[in-house]
């Protein structure tokens, strides 16, 4: 069988369409025989990944960034069950700021991914799902690969949606952080992690994390590991509007372990719930994307997808 390339132009801010003729032609050397769609809109990778592991393709291959990576994961799965359980996921990170490219250890561009294909191996991984709510209140699952995480990063990601500042400054992190501070009060909630961790506590963020990288390059969980059946949760307490950016650097340096307002905990599962103080909606992404709402339940699904990698 062929295999079927998915491919996200609009990624990496319009280059992976502009790219393409060269990816293309990489992807030749690993897959002499494929078949190619664009995905059009939110949504559409899920259906056309689905769609194509009902009619038989074993390979597919994901031409884009995380976002595009996770709507195609999230096509891996139907009604809680793999669509095909012997298909293979690939991954071309097209952009320069792909975590999931980072937790691989790739470097940045296409031309690295290509490069790691023509000489991959099948590797099981871990999946991680969210049952959660909607942002219109309806039950909701998703699927993530690298992390998901709530709290103030998930009011980040709303809050820039469709903002032209945070387009004018493509999209950046900081720029999202300057958009959602304005009125943001760290929510009390409780979570609860297996048997060994239950509490109540203000919380800055959490992130939920099957991979080592999150937010464009923030480095949230250093020893996380892609197949040991594990999260490593990472909760940051409930910080100052003013030590939110120190709170961050330190993230993305990686050296934020050792504060007193993270704990980590290594778990297979996490609820989360609002409590009769937490006073607002507390937003969840997956993999950079919008998901839902609190409260939410987040599982590990071991080796729950081959990766070609």
């Amino acid at each position: 069988m062929t295999a079927f390339v998915l491919v996200n132009p609009r990624s990496a801010n319009g280059r992976t369409a502009r790219f393409w003729p060269a990816i293309q032609l990489g992807l030749q050397d690993a897959f002499p025989q494929m078949e190619v769609a664009w995905s059009t809109g939110r949504g559409h990778a899920t259906q056309l990944v689905r769609q194509a592991l009902r009619d038989g393709h074993l390979d597919i291959v994901v031409v884009g960034g995380d976002g595009t990576l996770n709507e195609a994961v999230n096509g891996f799965f139907e009604q809680g069950v793999p669509v095909s359980p012997d298909a293979v996921l690939g991954f071309v990170a097209s952009g320069s700021k792909s975590d999931f490219a980072r937790t691989l250890d790739l470097q940045p561009g296409y031309a690295a991914s290509l490069a790691r294909l023509r000489k991959s191996h099948i590797r099981r991984i871990d999946v991680g799902r969210v049952s959660c709510l909607s942002l219109r209140g309806e039950p909701l699952n998703r699927y993530f690969l690298n992390a998901a995480s709530f709290g103030l990063t998930g009011r980040i990601l709303r809050s820039a949606s469709g903002s032209l500042l945070a387009s004018l400054l493509d999209r950046s992190f900081a720029a999202r952080m300057l958009l959602a501070l304005p009125g943001w009060r760290s929510p009390h909630l409780r979570l609860m992690a297996d048997q060994a961790f239950d509490e109540i506590a203000g919380v800055t963020m959490v992130a939920v994390a099957n991979g080592s990288w999150f937010g464009g390059g923030l480095h949230v969980a250093p020893d996380a590991q892609l197949a040991d059946g594990k999260f490593d949760i990472v909760v940051v307490g409930g910080a100052r509007r003013r030590d939110v950016s120190r709170t961050f650097a330190a993230i993305r340096d990686g050296v934020h372990l050792s504060a007193r307002a993270v704990r980590v905990v290594r778990a297979a599962r996490l609820t989360a719930a609002p409590t009769v103080e937490t006073g607002q909606p507390v937003e969840i992404e997956t993999d950079g994307e919008a998901a839902g709402l609190l409260p939410a339940t987040f599982e590990i699904l071991p080796g729950a997808l081959n990766l070609r990698c």
